[in-house]
């Protein structure tokens, strides 16, 4: 990248350096790194050239009925593989089962699942630190010891085997490590995946099979040999300028002309996206990372950082059979772009030999009942103010070259024996937290672990209404420069109610490991010891063979 191709903004905002492919901009006490890669002409990648593929959907090694109800095992593998991402050159990625991204688990509700992970993992090329690991579910409401908790380390040649209640509404979860210090190095990697919780009324209110395609949006940045490129030594973000979908640099799919529902996860570990399509019409907000939205909005555009999940439909009936349609990328306020940054994937549309769709774009949706609904659950979209018992202040800010949260970092929390917490809500109790950003010009996706929050309000505390994306369930909320977001949340743990410690923290993966990290808990906080009541466990057993559902054909 030259200095000719830098905009105004980027000149603008504060010391710029350059050398070896990198470029550093600084802004608001502390610098992104954006990589470009070192790759020669002949291996660097061309836009809509590659094929669209899905990842492959894992089957579960037992399943069964017992004492408790339904339920599925499966296996996984954390290590290393071979992938061919760039032309004429093997990139090595840490992935589930070696593949990035890993393998989507479905599962339906109300069937408990427990996920043997294994690491088979020894050194991690990106830090050259042993290549520990932590796996989060994000999304799921699960007990704090297979939660991810940020300290609950498999290491080299442990296992652990993460169970998963699996009683929530119908999702779009994922799976990714959450290993303290090593977040963003070993998700940069490639340790990340979705998981769908599926259940009769998302079934039956929207698109399945073929027509229900995870998408999953990373970037990344190449050295010469193929290898990827990172570099957070600054501890402020790190974006690359190759973007990827389900690990293909930006692929082209081909579509018949149906109603598709795409599942956009951002796996990224700073940058954020906004979505546009090339024709300008629209997509159908159909879900957040929650679940369904009671009311489907129509937008031309939307806004998604990392970790946060948005499904939506597009409606491919309008097109002609060869026409072709970009997903485009129009960026948000501090990112770092480079030449081809603006494109994600192209849509061709192909012929359909099947009855024509008469698919219903919805203009609401219903989610079915809520669980314990008799002991004082609440469907999080239909949360009141008024409801509240407290009203919590979570401000996340950049201190003494810390990124803090409410002042404090993870640190302080080990340094407490973890047991310092910002609040301590009992099960089924309803706050209010106003996320505040006063880190200048940064951008920040706050997650909460556990919870289904309703954002109510943006910007202030008197009804400024959030996005028009926004109208579902969240556990993960943008908050843009100096914005506010206040989010309706209740603490339901599950049946039992049991609680523990749960963690909040900055889903910039850098931010996160350079400490933008504190816990809450639900209860009493002493339950589910996150770290010692299951622990990992030394394993020298030989890898077990795993089967993949049927595939759809390459590029469909």
């Amino acid at each position: 990248m030259t200095r000719g191709s830098l905009s105004r903004r980027d000149l603008l905002k504060g010391a710029i350096a350059l050398g070896g492919g990198g470029l550093v901009i600084a802004a608001g006490g502390g610098a992104v790194i954006a990589q470009s890669s070192n790759l020669a002409s002949k291996n660097t990648p061309t836009p809509f050239t590659n094929m669209f593929r899905r990842p492959p959907v894992l089957m579960p090694y037992e399943e069964g009925t017992d004492d408790q109800g339904p339920f599925q095992k499966y296996r996984l593998t954390q290590k290393f593989g071979q992938a061919s991402i760039v032309p004429g050159l093997i990139t090595t990625i840490a992935g589930y089962n070696g593949i990035f991204p890993g393998p989507t688990i479905r599962v339906p509700r109300g069937t408990r699942s427990e996920v043997r992970i294994k690491n088979s993992l020894t050194i991690n090329k990106i830090n050259g630190q042993p290549f520990s690991t932590v796996t989060h579910l994000h999304g799921s409401a699960s007990l704090p010891q297979y939660d991810g908790y940020a300290n609950d380390h498999t290491h080299p040649g442990e296992c652990k085997t993460y169970k998963y209640p699996n009683w929530q509404p119908a999702r779009t979860l994922w799976y990714h490590d959450h290993n303290h210090r090593t977040t963003a190095a070993n998700a940069y990697s490639g340790l990340a995946a979705q998981y769908h919780l599926t259940d009769e009324y998302e079934a039956a209110q929207l698109p399945q099979g073929q027509y229900d395609v995870p998408i999953v949006v990373s970037d990344i940045a190449f050295k010469a040999d193929g290898s990827v490129a990172f570099d957070d030594e600054d501890h402020a973000g790190f974006m690359g300028d190759v973007i990827m979908v389900n690990g293909v640099p930006w692929p082209k799919m081909r579509v018949k002309p149906r109603v598709y529902r795409f599942r956009f996860l951002v796996s990224s570990i700073s940058r954020s996206y906004r979505f546009r399509l090339s024709t300008g019409d629209p997509f159908y907000i159909v879900g957040t990372d929650g679940g369904m939205v009671p009311k489907v909005n129509a937008v031309e555009s939307w806004r998604q950082g990392a970790a946060e999940r948005y499904e939506v439909l597009i409606d491919f009936r309008k097109y002609k059979v060869g026409q072709k349609i970009e997903l485009r990328n129009l960026s948000n306020k501090n990112n770092e772009d480079f030449k081809n940054t603006d494109k994600v994937m192209q849509f061709e549309v192909v012929a359909d030999s099947g009855a024509p769709d008469t698919y219903v774009i919805p203009t609401t949706l219903d989610a079915g009942p809520v669980p314990w609904a008799n002991r004082g659950a609440h469907d999080a979209m239909k949360l009141k103010p008024e409801m509240a018992v407290a009203r919590r202040t979570v401000r996340v800010e950049r201190k003494h070259g810390l990124w803090t949260v409410n002042g404090e970092t993870w640190d302080d929390v080990e340094k407490s024996d973890f047991k310092r917490v910002l609040g301590n809500p009992k099960p089924y109790d309803v706050e209010i937290w106003d996320l505040v950003n006063e880190s200048g010009g940064w951008f920040h996706p706050v997650h909460i672990h556990l919870i289904d929050g309703q954002l109510f309000s943006r910007n202030n505390t008197s009804g400024n209404k959030p996005y028009a994306w926004e109208g579902g369930p969240k556990d993960v909320f943008y908050l843009g420069e100096n914005e506010t977001a206040s989010v309706l949340m209740q603490f339901t743990t599950g049946d039992g109610n049991a609680g523990g410690r749960y963690m909040l923290h900055c889903h910039n993966l850098v931010h996160e490991d350079s400490d933008m990290m504190i816990q809450f808990a639900v209860g009493d906080m002493m339950n589910n010891d996150p770290i010692h009541a299951d622990p990992a466990l030394p394993d020298d057993s030989a890898e077990m063979p795993v089967a993949y559902a049927p595939s759809y054909p390459l590029g469909s």
